[in-house]
């Protein structure tokens, strides 16, 4: 199917947003950098309440996720309690402030599903060793592929970091979806770089 180039209205009440996909075919090598003082990594067997809350705080107010807000507590159960999926995070002061999920649901494949941190760690060098311990778990495991995708309404510094951190872009699409924030899935004052049309 053949685009043309221009200008396209995009309705009321829907969002645009470019998604760029990447992938990694071999182990990048790690760029070493600890932990900040006082921050603890562990693997996570998340409840309901813990994934939407870290989820949440992550992601929702100023970025646009809202994926996993949508569902109710049977299908996103099914994904906490999937032993193929496997959920990571990153504490302060006893505080879970990140959220790393890598899903081997495909063979032979991890996909980077969610990966990011609240204001409290984000410009710390966290997501440094967040990336790492990514990274690591993931060819742990008997993979040829991990992979991740972003878009235009995440922050905007993640593209160059996933680059950075050894993963190459291959594809990209536009997707158009219901704005989340007229539905009440998100406050109306989430991702406010994103204007309400």
């Amino acid at each position: 199917m053949t685009l043309e180039s221009g200008l396209f209205d995009v309705p009321s009440g829907k969002i645009p947003v470019i998604v760029t996909h990447l992938e990694m075919r071999a182990e990048a090598p790690l760029k070493d950098l600890a932990l900040p003082h006082g921050v603890t990594f562990r693997q996570v067997t998340p409840t309901l309440d813990w994934y939407r809350d870290v989820f949440a705080r992550v992601g929702s107010h100023d970025w646009m996720w809202y994926e996993r807000l949508k569902l109710d507590d049977q299908a996103l159960s099914a994904i906490l309690d999937d032993p193929a999926v496997h959920f990571f995070t990153l504490s302060v002061s006893g505080v879970d402030e990140a959220l790393l999920e890598l899903d081997f649901r495909q063979s032979g494949e991890c996909e980077l599903a969610y990966f990011g941190m609240t204001r409290t760690l984000i410009g710390t060098g966290a997501g440094r060793n967040l990336m790492n311990e990514a990274i690591t778990h993931a060819w742990d495991a008997d993979i040829t592929r991990f992979h991740v995708h972003t878009c235009t309404s995440d922050s905007p510094q993640a593209l160059a970091f996933y680059i950075r951190s050894g993963f190459t872009p291959y594809k990209r699409q536009v997707e158009i979806d219901d704005d989340p924030r007229l539905s009440g899935v998100l406050p109306r004052s989430a991702a406010p770089s994103i204007p309400i049309i």
